[in-house]
């Protein structure tokens, strides 16, 4: 088994977990992190096929190295704004989920209206 099969079962898994994460987690912080390991598995795909077809006699092609360094400065900047907001939702609500915050705004506007 050659090194790029192994990645590229690794970044399959990746993918999966992060997939499966992304759906099954009702937490947002959970919810990012699996998107962060989905949106890494996608960039070890990427590597793999560059490594592929440099070692297929091909010359490296150095549009997928691109996309994949483009790629994590976008993640990396993207997570930064999730957790920024995920942190302002803390402050604003007092939990960290929507759905205790939706709860807690439905509770209050029946509060209102039974005053």
């Amino acid at each position: 088994m050659s090194a790029a099969t192994v990645f590229g079962l690794c970044a399959a898994v990746a993918v999966g977990l992060g997939l499966y994460g992304l759906i099954t987690n009702p937490q947002p912080l959970r919810k990012i992190l699996a998107f962060n390991l989905l949106g890494s598995g996608v960039f070890m795909i990427f590597g793999v096929i560059a490594h592929r077809g440099a070692a297929a006699g091909f010359g490296g092609d150095p549009v997928p190295q691109a996309l994949v360094i483009t790629g994590i400065v976008v993640a990396f900047s993207a997570t930064a704004l999730a957790v920024a907001l995920l942190l302002r939702l803390f402050e604003a609500s007092g939990s960290a989920t929507l759905r205790d915050a939706a709860l807690a705004s439905e509770a209050s506007g029946q509060r209102g209206e039974a005053e």
